[in-house]
């Protein structure tokens, strides 16, 4: 049963755009089997696929088997075309999985600052949900 739909940011230069592509790539060099997210929004706001949602991500030690992941590319300025695809990623899932809590990685492994915001009081103050 999916508990959390956790925020991330990819740690690379705001300016940067990465891809989901890149993202998989240095994932399966840290020999892992692939994007450990769910979703990837780049810096305009596309909105990439990761992982199928059946399959168990690689985002958040311990909480894997009962999460969904959408990473942001960029580390601490994030576009409003992100803003916007990081919204509808969030509802896409809060339909299918309605009890599942918005928090961000630092929520759930408090030694971590990503998504370098407060994603659950961002979720809460927008949509008081």
């Amino acid at each position: 049963m999916i508990r959390y739909l956790v925020v991330h940011c990819a740690d690379t230069p705001d300016h940067r755009d990465v891809t989901a592509a890149d993202i998989h790539g240095w994932h399966q060099k840290r020999g892992w089997d692939g994007i450990g997210y769910h979703a990837f929004i780049r810096r305009d706001g596309t909105i990439e696929a990761g992982r199928p949602v059946y399959w168990t991500g690689a985002h958040v030690r311990g909480h894997n088997s009962h999460s969904l992941g959408v990473c942001l590319a960029g580390r601490t300025h994030f576009t409003e075309a992100q803003r916007h695809s990081l919204e509808q990623v969030l509802w896409a899932w809060k339909k299918t999985y309605p009890e599942a809590q918005v928090c961000g990685h630092n929520d759930l492994d408090p030694k971590k600052s990503c998504p370098n915001f407060n994603a659950k009081a961002l979720w809460k103050e927008r949509f008081g949900a």
